[in-house]
């Protein structure tokens, strides 16, 4: 007796070639619906399960393959005398093979306008009943639940070698499969409730969480910690998660760490940027009419911490960004980008001491995927919040001192704010001409971020501007800031204190915007 596959898929990519690949070998194809006829387009003969089982598809397609002739084809154990007069008494003939994946219900709730309806009716109920099945049953059929697998099952028929480790593993693919199926309806539904209920949380009272093994690292932060990197399955294509390497040695759990907060600063910009990361803080970040003025200035803001450093960049990198990147005496350890031009990948990746040490990282640059929920590890559970990097506006901005900033001033400002909520709290940003000079960054006083900023910056701070991510407590900040010349300040306000520390900047005759927004970064 012929062996028998049975087919039903949404997603058909490579489907064609397999089915006509297991018919070679001698199966029988039996499938459903829109399967069926993609198959029989494709000149391959189908059996229709309809004829099998002898009842007909109804309620629009909804009650097709929930059938015991099915399920009793794909669940029965022809070894097993019981299971043998069963098949033999109710006409069942069993299946080798099933190929089966899901409604694209996942696709669905990601477009912006879905309805309720529209994604209610994409929660696949027949196809998880037959992959769990064959999962279930896989000493005797094998499940292949992805065109990944094609290949691999093709081979495996043919030179008959598909043993019960292969099939062992192929169901694992399909619980894991229909287990993050469950759990996106799961979310969806606990996120569609709990907007109409009296609950204002936008969290649901339950958190499901699924990703994918990418890589695993040599160690993590310290050479005593295991680590490995494991991606969401629906990554958006501008993470790090979709960057691509095109050059260089293995990647780090503190270069991931680190070029993801590259990207993040850069993305901040229109204008071409650069930025200078250590250990997640920006040494430098610069604005400029070209990326390679951009990347010079950024990395004159603190050369001594920029040994070692990580580069982001948000523009494709030409050849004169390249040769200031490979100057002697700086070493770099990786560098993220939306791309690299023929010229300036060449000299990268040709360059004495870069050549294949330097990670070149390629990824999108986009707002998609902004907003999204961020998650940090505590003992014994997990704290989530949106992440702190959306657009920011300008609409509450109030200028609180007597004297307004001047238009260089203004735009010091806006870059400074920007850098400011990416450095870790408290953080102090001095910048001056679109540059980063100084920045305080993770202490536990605010006053001395302020003197680490002021003591990074040198001279160069007169006439510039400071930021900080939260409110000044007391005015000993801005007497500091006034020491080293800064002419302007933007913070959130709000502190009690507010009157003492406008009053001050009156005094040292400082401009000072109040932004309503603080940007505290652990």
């Amino acid at each position: 007796m012929a062996q028998r596959a049975l087919v039903s898929v949404s997603n058909k990519q490579g489907l064609d070639t397999f089915v006509k690949g297991l018919v070679a070998l001698g199966f029988e194809i039996l499938s459903t619906g829109g399967t069926r006829r993609f198959l029989e387009e494709a000149g391959i003969t189908v059996i229709d399960v309809t004829a099998y089982t002898e009842f007909p598809e109804i309620m629009d397609g909804r009650v097709k393959t929930l059938h015991p002739r099915v399920h009793g084809a794909i669940l029965g154990r022809p070894t097993l005398e019981s299971d043998a007069v069963a098949i033999a008494e109710h006409g069942i003939v069993p299946f080798q093979l099933v190929v089966c994946n899901l409604y694209p219900f996942q696709e669905t709730i990601a477009k912006p306008d879905v309805s309720i309806p529209q994604a209610i009716e994409q929660i696949d109920i027949g196809g998880p009943s037959m992959v769990r099945s064959a999962a279930k049953n896989h000493a005797h059929v094998a499940i292949v639940t992805s065109p990944e697998q094609y290949e691999d099952v093709l081979q495996k028929v043919t030179d008959g070698s598909m043993d019960d480790v292969f099939r062992r593993k192929l169901a694992a693919a399909a619980f894991e499969m229909t287990a993050a199926y469950d759990r996106a309806i799961s979310d969806y539904m606990a996120a569609i409730t709990s907007k109409s209920s009296s609950n204002d949380s936008a969290f649901g009272q339950k958190l499901n969480l699924s990703f994918q093994l990418q890589d695993s690292l040599r160690y993590g932060e310290n050479p005593h910690q295991k680590a490995a990197f494991y991606v969401e399955d629906d990554a958006p294509a501008t993470s790090l998660a979709c960057a691509t390497k095109r050059n260089g040695k293995e990647l780090s759990y503190n270069n991931l760490m680190d070029l993801d907060s590259a990207k993040s600063i850069v993305a901040e910009f229109d204008q071409p940027a650069a930025c200078v990361i250590k250990h997640s803080n920006p040494c430098g970040c610069a604005v400029s009419d070209s990326l390679a003025t951009a990347f010079e200035n950024a990395h004159a803001g603190d050369p001594v911490s920029a040994f070692g450093s990580i580069i982001g960049l948000n523009r494709i990198v030409d050849l004169a960004t390249a040769e200031r990147l490979c100057e002697p005496g700086r070493f770099i350890e990786a560098v993220i980008a939306p791309g690299y031009d023929a010229a300036a990948f060449a000299l990268l990746t040709t360059k004495p001491k870069w050549k294949k040490n330097v990670r070149l990282m390629e990824t999108e640059f986009s707002d998609e995927g902004k907003g999204a929920a961020e998650y940090r590890r505590v003992s014994g559970g997990l704290l989530v919040q949106d992440r702190d990097d959306l657009p920011q506006t300008e609409d509450d901005w109030k200028v609180v001192t007597d004297r307004q900033p001047s238009d260089d001033e203004l735009a010091d400002l806006k870059f400074a704010w920007k850098v400011c909520r990416h450095v870790k709290s408290n953080a102090i940003v001095f910048a001056k001409g679109g540059m980063l000079l100084g920045a305080g960054a993770g202490q536990m006083s605010r006053l001395d971020s302020s003197y680490i900023a002021g003591m990074k910056s040198g001279d160069r701070s007169v006439g510039g501007v400071v930021a900080s991510d939260a409110f000044f407590p007391f005015r000993d900040g801005i007497d500091e800031a006034a020491r080293a010349g800064i002419k302007a300040v933007i913070q959130p306000g709000g502190s009690r204190n507010d009157e003492d520390v406008t009053a001050a900047c009156n005094e040292h005759g400082m401009a000072m915007i109040f932004t309503g927004r603080r940007h505290f970064r652990h």
